[in-house]
């Protein structure tokens, strides 16, 4: 259909305004190659076409735009994936554009072809795109031989998140058992290894530095000096305040420290070779656990210089 002027012609006499339409729509033949492309969409699979030189072209041409020669007639299978090898973005998207949303023009090239298909791709945040990204088609609903029977293409999937919950019960056996009976006594129990005549707490069956078996236990006091301490400015629901100290403490008679609370005291108070007495919780409260001990707290006792 020809041009027609606008019914109201702008203000300047050397300008004119002009639309083009087919108001039925235009229609045109699509030619053999072209024709095998859209159908093979249609059928969702992408194809190229192979040159003499044996380069695979996609989309398909009729002939190489690098010699001019006609082109095989082989049709070669590609994709669907392919890489992303430079991209424009689009941040505000026009009425005619495929997503209503940000998303960008990106030359793809798909696996198995030596060309470029140009298409939409939707990363989710411009700066998922990079050169390299690998890509995959999301088909239409319902193809019909046409290049938008491909929606966009997306990241390849390179991660997954699921939420994750388990329950399960832990059943102290052995030494461990052995220690968490002691402490609902009120007591410490610990191994004295007698080949290097060491003592460590909790009780352990053989000896972490030789492997010489410990078969039985002694008791040890509950007291220790400070060895080395962190100051905890996050709220702890086992800690007295916030903020509290968390310490490495070396009960008397033992060779090796035992992590627990300092309370009692200020934070900053707290110091290397302090020395501290276990707080129990009252009998009637006591269980296999460690939280029958509250925190240590300082014995008024003075500071052991440590080696």
């Amino acid at each position: 259909m020809p041009s027609e002027p606008l019914a109201d012609p702008p203000a300047d006499p050397l300008v004119a305004q002009h639309v083009l339409e087919f108001p039925g729509g235009y229609t045109r033949t699509t030619g053999p190659v072209i024709g095998r492309f859209l159908s093979e969409l249609r059928a969702r699979r992408l194809v190229g076409v192979r040159t003499t030189e044996g380069r695979v072209l996609v989309p398909p041409l009729e002939y190489d735009p690098a010699t001019g020669d006609p082109v095989t007639g082989e049709y070669v299978e590609v994709g669907p994936a392919g890489t992303v090898t430079t991209w424009a973005w689009v941040d505000e998207p026009l009425p005619g554009h495929p997503l209503d949303r940000p998303f960008a023009w990106a030359f793809i090239r798909l696996d198995g072809a030596d060309t470029d298909l140009v298409h939409a791709v939707d990363p989710g945040h411009p700066k998922a795109l990079r050169q390299g990204l690998r890509v995959w088609p999301v088909w239409r609903e319902k193809p019909t031989g046409h290049i938008t029977d491909i929606s966009h293409f997306v990241p390849e999937v390179s991660q997954i998140r699921a939420d994750v919950r388990t329950e399960y019960r832990i059943k102290a056996g052995g030494a461990l058992r052995v220690f968490l009976e002691g402490v609902a006594r009120g007591v410490f129990l610990g191994g004295r290894c007698e080949r290097c005549a060491k003592v460590y707490v909790p009780y352990r069956s053989a000896c972490p530095e030789c492997g010489t078996a410990i078969p039985d236990t002694v008791e040890v006091p509950d007291t220790g000096t400070v060895t080395t301490f962190a100051i905890n400015n996050l709220p702890d629901p086992r800690a007295p305040q916030v903020p509290f100290v968390s310490a490495y403490i070396l009960l008397d008679g033992t060779d090796i420290p035992m992590i627990a609370l300092v309370g009692d005291v200020p934070a900053h108070e707290v110091r290397q070779g302090m020395r501290v007495k276990a707080v129990w919780v009252p009998e009637s409260e006591r269980t296999a656990s460690m939280a029958n001990i509250r925190w240590f707290a300082p014995t008024g006792e003075p500071d052991v210089e440590l080696s």
